[in-house]
């Protein structure tokens, strides 16, 4: 069974920082692309970053220079590092595994305000 653990998320001021992690079991992890995607309340969801098997790296426009995608295959964990945040970042962040992003997290709440 495929599991995917995000952790990390909570209420930060704007130009603040935090970093949310995602545990997988259940999958090689080093075999799969991992991603990020949010939903802010009302919109769709949007998708963030991803980092493929091999460690290349891709990001929305509207993150590129303040986010940084990251794995660590000994830990099964994908980051994502997230500075200089707005509060147009408020979201639910869910990991996804696969190049399909065949399997989804719960989400973690990220609410930037002052």
């Amino acid at each position: 069974q495929v599991q995917l653990v995000e952790s990390g998320g909570g209420l930060v001021q704007p130009g603040g920082s935090l970093r949310l992690s995602c545990a997988a079991s259940g999958i090689i992890f080093s075999t799969y692309s991992m991603g990020w995607y949010r939903q802010a309340p009302g919109k769709p969801r949007e998708l963030v970053t991803t980092i493929t098997s091999r460690g290349n790296t891709n990001y929305a426009d509207f993150v590129k220079g303040r986010f940084t995608i990251s794995r660590d295959n000994a830990k099964n964990t994908v980051y994502l590092q997230m500075n200089s945040l707005k509060p147009e970042d408020t979201a639910v962040y869910y990991c996804v595994a696969g190049q399909y992003a065949n399997y989804w997290g719960q989400g973690t709440q990220v609410t930037v305000s002052s």
